[in-house]
């Protein structure tokens, strides 16, 4: 048995625990992006997780139902005209072969056949409305069914929301999913310590986007999980940033999060480095309270610990060195409890990571009878991947010590939650001091 198969059993017997029924999960559409041409092609992720099929125009069905339990794909038929055109198809019969599935159907058979399997089932498992066009071919099959009442056949009388319980299986991540991931660190890694050694004054954000790209591909990643940001002086105080047309100066820092996409899995690290190679005192100063913030945080993980407990430790650090430098007046706690922080630090400290890169998982425990934000934080354990991501953005404003003006700083890694701590699957990135300026001298 496969991991696919092996996920897919997994949620056929959660399925049958709670009564039986069928399980249907569409993977994404095609989009077009202008004219006749698409945008690439990604899978839906829920879909790809239990199939490992990653062809377009295809649906996972699967039917708890005791010992007729089973798995079934509805995906393309074989077309050598269109596979001329658009590449290699597997259609139904080698696609059931080769991802272990019970049955496979061509999709155009969707219509017809989902209706028959729904009949007699007790329970659909379905996650509506993120899919407004497939939700409409749920409605069409249900109706189908209903239709069929006095013959005495019963359509699925509750639908049951699909996707926490596929939320809860992927959120620990098995050994063939860490490997992923940490193949998608290490590519990542390489494409951060390439962008600091031929970054320098002059050169643009988009150019250092460039050697991102090409790192990640020719290392073999599908591609970048999600759109970098390469951001130069001022614009690293812009969370979201793209990489734009800016050009590197002499004394600014350039700030990069970028991940790539590996099988599926993806990565997510962000580095901040001086442009001319050597760190100004005034962003020496900042860095290294960022560097302890996230060296605090990592150090909070571990298992049985809290998910916020990794923020927690950043932001006493952060605090401490926003009072520190000046940067805010008071004392630790009544900066914390005002909230006057946000002004250089606005965001939470981590987020899950895996197939998306905020990745799925509830962030909250569920003990019975709490509910809302009553519900404490989710407890580490094992096989959870999250990210860590403290910093410190500083505009110019009244009161703010000016050598720290246009300074923005982000410091994130990838960790693993293992039996004995924690594993930081991005560890290759140059992140201290001495580290980025001697990776830097090397492209000079």
């Amino acid at each position: 048995m496969n991991a696919f198969q092996e996920r897919r059993a997994r949620l056929l017997a959660q399925m049958q625990a709670a009564g039986g029924g069928i399980a249907v999960i569409p993977t994404a559409h095609e989009v077009m992006r202008n004219s006749d041409a698409d945008y690439p092609y990604r899978h839906d992720s829920y879909f790809y997780y239990l199939s490992g099929f990653a062809e377009p125009e295809a649906v996972v069905v699967l039917i708890a139902a005791g010992a007729q339990s089973k798995s079934i794909l509805f995906c393309r038929e074989k077309n050598v005209e269109r596979e001329i055109w658009d590449g290699f198809r597997f259609g139904p019969a080698a696609a059931q072969a080769q991802f272990g599935f019970d049955g496979a159907y061509a999709i155009d058979a969707l219509a017809v056949e989902l209706p028959k399997l729904m009949a007699e089932m007790p329970t659909l498992f379905y996650s509506l409305g993120h899919d407004a066009k497939f939700d409409a071919q749920i409605q069409a099959a249900l109706a189908a069914v209903r239709q069929q009442a006095r013959a005495g056949v019963n359509a699925p009388s509750t639908i049951h929301e699909l996707r926490p319980l596929l939320n809860e299986m992927r959120l620990f991540k098995d050994a063939t999913e860490i490997a992923s991931m940490q193949r998608a660190a290490d590519i990542a890694a390489g494409a951060h310590a390439r962008a600091m050694r031929l970054s320098r004054p002059g050169r643009h954000e988009y150019q250092i986007e460039a050697e991102l790209l090409h790192e990640f591909r020719v290392h073999g990643a599908e591609g970048p999980a999600y759109t970098s940001i390469v951001a130069t002086g001022a614009n690293a105080c812009v969370l979201h940033y793209r990489a734009g047309n800016a050009i590197l100066a002499d004394g600014d820092l350039v700030l990069i999060d970028a991940g790539c996409e590996f099988d599926s899995y993806a990565s997510d690290i962000t580095r901040t480095y001086p442009a001319n190679g050597r760190f100004s005192a005034a962003q020496k100063e900042l860095y290294e309270i960022v560097l302890a913030a996230q060296a605090a945080a990592i150090a909070a993980i571990k298992p049985g610990a809290c998910f916020n407990d990794s923020h927690d430790a950043a932001l006493k650090v952060l605090v401490q060195g926003m009072l520190d430098t000046g940067l805010l007046t008071g004392t630790l706690e009544e900066v914390i409890k005002s909230g006057a922080y946000r002004q250089f630090y606005m965001h939470r400290t981590g987020h899950w990571l895996g197939m998306d890169v905020h990745d799925v998982g509830d962030y909250l425990e569920s003990p019975a009878g709490v509910t809302g934000s009553a519900r404490p934080s989710r407890i580490l354990q094992p096989g959870m991947v999250l990210t860590v991501e403290p910093g410190l953005y500083v505009r110019p404003a009244a009161g703010v010590p000016e050598q720290y003006w246009h300074i923005g700083i982000r410091i994130e890694d990838d960790v693993l939650v293992t039996p004995e701590g924690r594993h930081v699957l991005s560890a290759a990135a140059p992140k201290t001091v001495a580290e980025i300026e001697a990776t830097m001298a090397q492209g000079s």
